[in-house]
Parts: structure tokens; sequence; C-alpha cells
């Protein structure tokens, strides 16, 4: 994870952590870690990983809102590639931001946006989930957007290889 590089290891929440790669992954590197997602299953196969490798790792089964978080418990919360759904009363965006302490960092990384008619395609509508653009809105004066940008994806194989652009915002909480 190239946007965490340099910083000291903390307490960070991994939203929508699936199989638990990058839980995993920052629990090895000295990361206290909530890794939060809405399959059991796939939070079972990231306990018995985790358990393999002798890391300790607090598995959440709940969606981000129903979690009902500590506010300002996590140094960093991490979304990558979130499927959080976009609601009248921004309750996913809130929750993202409530959750990060003072002087913590929020990182949300996505694919770029497809256009509607590919988004279609494949039976859903963009403007239903929360985009980084839409959580970037919701920052005030209490956050420094530390990067806000498209960057190149280069992955050769899997799921994601189609997608060839990530957006990524990181903002730091003010003290």
């Amino acid at each position: 994870m190239a946007e965490l590089e340099g910083m000291r290891p903390g307490r960070i929440l991994d939203v929508g952590c699936g199989e638990g790669a990058d839980a995993l992954w920052l629990a090895a590197h000295g990361w206290d870690v909530t890794a939060l997602d809405v399959s059991q299953v796939a939070l079972t196969r990231a306990s018995e990983r985790a358990d393999d490798l002798g890391l300790q790792v607090h598995w959440l089964h709940a969606g981000l809102v129903e979690a009902e978080l500590a506010p300002g418990s996590f140094d960093v919360v991490s979304a990558q590639y979130p499927a959080l759904l976009r609601t009248d009363d921004a309750a996913a965006e809130r929750a993202l931001l409530d959750a990060v302490a003072p002087n913590g960092v929020l990182l949300v990384v996505h694919h770029s946006l497809p256009s509607v008619e590919q988004a279609a395609a494949h039976g859903f509508h963009p403007q239903d989930y929360v985009s980084p653009a839409d959580v970037a809105a919701r920052l005030d004066g209490s956050w420094i957007v530390e990067v806000d940008e498209i960057r190149p994806r280069h992955v050769s194989s899997g799921a994601g290889a189609h997608h060839t652009e990530d957006v990524v915002l990181r903002a730091r909480r003010l003290p």
C-alpha cells in the first residue's frame, strides 16, 4: 500500500476487506487492523489465512454504516474499491469521515467510473454507489486533501484486469 509508506503503524480500518489481502499485509507490517465486510464467507476465509500466518486481525461482519464505529477511532480508514450505496443522507460518506481520528488519514481508492452504458451492461448504475468524488465533496475545512488524482492501473490478470485507471483520494483530518 504505497499511500501508507512512511507512516507509523497505528489503528486502521479496512472497509470492504473481502478475503483480507490488504488486512493481512497491514497486520504483517505492524498495523492494528480492524477489517470489515458484509460477507461472512469472505471473513471466514480471511480469518483462516490470518491464523495460518500467525497474524492478529479484528474481523467485523457488518456493513460500514451498520457497524456503528466509535467516532475518531482509527488513525487510517482505508476503503479500497468499496461498494457503498449512495443514500440521501450520505450515510456511508459520513461513516468514513467520522471514523478517522484527529490527524488521521482517509484513503479511498476506486476504479474510474464506467460510462452509464458500460455499467448498465453489467447490471448496475454508477450513480447508485459512493465514489471518491462524493467523499471529497463532504470534506470541510477540518481536512487537508493530500492526493486527489486519477492514476494508471497496471493489472494483467484477474477480475480487475480490464480497469485501466484508479481514482485515489487521500485526506488528513486536522488535529
